[in-house]
């Protein structure tokens, strides 16, 4: 019997996304984890994507989210649910099983994994849209061997699992090369920007060809959230 609790966005919701504008990926690991669901009431009109960080304190030095809270926050919200798996080979399978479980919609891997291509085909066979995300020490040519098969290709601006650090000097020049290759497709791929985000960051990553941008302390901590998603939505490319 299906949980009459449980929401979900709706079918075809990634190609359903807006191409216009910035899009809004609301990083729950900067919510108020004590009232995350309030949390989540809070941003989720101006949220396209919430994006749930998992880390193992192995293959990411951070330790957070679990099954269970991304269940919670399916039951809080119909929008889309992006977890990024920052976890270790020995484990990355049947964290992909617990989190398709748990509601997530799209699900993230590291192009570092050794285990990619079989955690992609699990993610797929699960009914989920997949991404990969690449770190500041991979080439971004690596991300050409899995266009064809992602939805979502999410650049690192910072090192992994470690929150507060200032952008990379390379983010911007590393967007664009990824753009020119996802112009090589014949689908949406949403080149994401995550780490580093701030108010002064956010106009270069967009012109660099950012599609969204994961948002922390910039979304979470604004005095005047409206108005600051207001600028992020006008935000020109």
């Amino acid at each position: 019997m299906t949980d009459s609790r449980i929401l979900h966005p709706a079918t075809g919701w990634l190609e359903k996304l807006p191409s216009d504008r910035l899009l809004a990926e609301m990083s729950l690991w900067s919510a108020d984890l004590g009232h995350l669901v309030d949390d989540i009431a809070r941003v989720e009109a101006f949220t396209d994507i919430f994006h749930i960080d998992v880390a193992d304190g192995h293959f990411s030095p951070a330790l957070l989210f679990f099954p269970d809270l991304v269940t919670a926050a399916r039951r809080a919200t119909a929008k889309p649910l992006h977890v990024h798996l920052m976890v270790a080979d020995a484990i990355l399978l049947n964290q992909i099983e617990q989190f398709a479980d748990a509601g997530a919609d799209l699900i993230s891997i590291h192009a570092e994994n050794g285990k990619a291509d079989a955690a992609l085909k699990l993610i797929h066979a699960k009914g989920l849209k997949s991404g990969i995300v690449m770190q500041l020490h991979s080439p971004v040519s690596v991300a050409k061997s899995f266009l064809d098969r992602i939805s979502m290709l999410t650049f690192l601006g910072t090192l992994m699992g470690v929150k507060g650090k200032g952008l990379d000097d390379q983010a911007e020049t590393r967007l664009r090369e990824a753009r020119a290759l996802i112009a090589t497709q014949q689908r949406r791929v949403i080149l994401a920007a995550d780490g580093g985000i701030r108010e002064h960051t956010v106009p270069g990553l967009r012109r660099a060809g950012a599609e969204t941008i994961v948002m922390g302390s910039l979304a979470f901590g604004a005095k005047d959230f409206k108005q600051r998603m207001e600028w992020v939505r006008a935000m020109p490319g």
